[in-house]
């Protein structure tokens, strides 16, 4: 990663990378700006029609290819062993270019850019794991067995709050899995992933393999999803762009992974420790400014220990350090997004309008400069009917409900078109355990929160999507299986007849 740093970045338009190779665009220039001063720092290109084509062909032309088609799983193996390598070597560049892009804690960025190199690893020694079964069918003299094979070039549109993180966790099964990749980034922060770009060439990764275009979503990202040398695609995003995605793929016939946000519940039972679960709170909604899928925006709170745990949390989002990102002293950094600040400001007039209590925050901290900043903010007296508690804003927005008993709580916790992550306080294991069985998430945490694994699964149902991420789950998600008999019987088959079981 010699060359692609924040210096080499700073002021340029930054190439695509297509086919093992740099390449400026013919497309327009898209300004990126650095949401610590509100400035444009870097450019990108939006991708034209025809470079979108020339990735995916490239990627085709790489899956065919027996320099990669032919490799074992194990060399698979160890190419993803030498990448890790790389992003681990350089920790501190990763984490500041991608603190530039989008504006999240340096010291967060820095972690997540740490989890590369294990996300990597933990695929890399699942690639030679990739097994098919053997069928004990009843049939004499019959063979049944079960391979599993690459899908082929997959398309991954990632979001701009985790970039690297959330591409790796997309990649990294899809390329133990033998498939192919194109990436296009958000037009709101591409630097990693073009970097990334550099580090699989360095690793030694065939031409093709990993391709990365640049541009909005509406036209480098619809070349990419509507491509018919596309396999598959793989999305993080909004709903919105989510449907869009399924009806494609509804008329292509391309499956899709889509993670499409969250409004998930997290709950503080009577019973619970209350210190701990304020604080747990607090973080599964301050942490990376809210804007997090599995952001914890609803927090339920048993109606016997309610104002207890509100003061709590209200004095720990006063004591909340706003600021730079890039110091160590700061816990709550800039927005990603200017529109993002304006979304949260409607919401907040939008919660007051139906009647829910500002108990804190609300607005945009003094002497920040033009910095992209808005307060931890906290409403109370909310009901589950208001816009506050019904969309998600992907902010440092928290909305606190009453619940009476366990009934009122899975009532009014399901009453939601999301259902990606929850969590739950409470020393009473058998009131977690039945709110594990109810509650509707595909990620439930007991006395934790927003506490991911490489090797756990990760994903919604309803409005937060399809498909999973991580673990075992994600090879079955970039691979398919392919089916075989072999009569080994030696006896002629009578043309007309099926041998069907008996």
């Amino acid at each position: 990663m010699s060359a692609i740093t924040v210096a080499h970045m700073q002021d340029t338009c930054l190439p695509i990378s297509i086919g093992g190779a740099y390449r400026a665009s013919d497309g327009p220039e898209i300004d990126c700006y650095d949401p610590t001063t509100g400035q444009v720092w870097c450019r990108i290109s939006d991708c034209t029609d025809a470079e979108v084509d020339a990735a995916v062909t490239a990627a085709g032309a790489a899956m065919r290819d027996p320099v990669w088609r032919d490799i074992t799983q194990s060399q698979r193996g160890l190419l993803m062993q030498r990448l890790a390598e790389i992003p681990e070597q350089n920790i501190d560049r990763i984490a500041e270019i991608e603190v530039k892009d989008n504006g999240k804690l340096l010291r967060e960025m820095r972690a997540l850019a740490q989890a590369l190199p294990v996300g990597l690893r933990y695929f890399a020694g699942m690639a030679d794991k990739i097994e098919g079964t053997t069928i004990p069918v009843n049939k004499p003299d019959m063979l049944n067995f079960t391979v599993r094979e690459a899908l082929g070039v997959i398309g991954v549109i990632i979001p701009w709050n985790s970039p690297l993180y959330m591409m790796v966790r997309a990649i990294a099964p899809a390329l133990a899995c033998g498939n192919t990749v194109v990436v296009k980034p958000s037009e709101h922060a591409s630097a990693g992933a073009v970097a990334f770009a550099e580090m699989v060439t360095e690793a030694g990764f065939p031409d093709g393999v990993f391709n990365v275009v640049t541009g909005y979503g509406h036209s480098a990202g619809n070349a990419l999803i509507t491509h018919p040398g596309i396999a598959k695609i793989d999305f993080t995003g909004g709903p919105a762009t989510g449907r869009v995605i399924a009806r494609n793929a509804a008329d292509t016939l391309t499956p899709s992974s889509l993670e499409l946000g969250g409004k998930s519940p997290h709950v503080v039972c009577d019973d619970a420790d209350l210190d701990a679960a304020a604080n747990g709170v607090v973080a599964g909604i301050f942490a990376a400014a809210g804007q997090t899928c599995v952001a914890g925006s609803r927090c339920f709170v048993q109606e016997t220990v309610y104002e207890e745990v509100v003061a709590r949390i209200v004095e720990k989002a006063r004591a909340i350090k706003i600021g730079d990102p890039r110091r160590d002293d700061v816990q709550l950094g800039p927005l990603a997004l200017w529109s993002q600040v304006e979304k949260v400001a409607e919401f907040v007039e939008s919660a007051k309008s139906q009647g829910a209590t500002l108990a804190f925050g609300g607005g945009r901290p003094e002497g920040l400069g033009d910095g992209w900043y808005v307060e931890p903010t906290v409403f109370t007296d909310v009901t589950n009917d208001m816009r506050i508690a019904r969309e998600e804003i992907f902010g440092p927005v928290l909305a606190i409900l009453k619940f009476s008993d366990e009934d009122d709580l899975l009532q009014q916790a399901n009453d939601s078109d999301f259902a990606l992550a929850s969590g739950i306080w409470t020393q009473n294991i058998n009131r977690a355990l039945r709110f594990m069985r109810r509650i509707e998430a595909g990620m439930v945490w007991i006395n934790t929160y927003r506490s991911p694994s490489v090797m756990s699964p990760v994903g919604g149902f309803k409005a937060s999507g399809y498909g999973k991420h991580n673990g075992f789950a994600a090879i079955e998600e970039y691979s398919r299986i392919k089916t075989v008999v072999i009569d080994y019987s030696g006896a002629q088959q009578d043309a007309f007849v099926m041998r069907i079981n008996k």
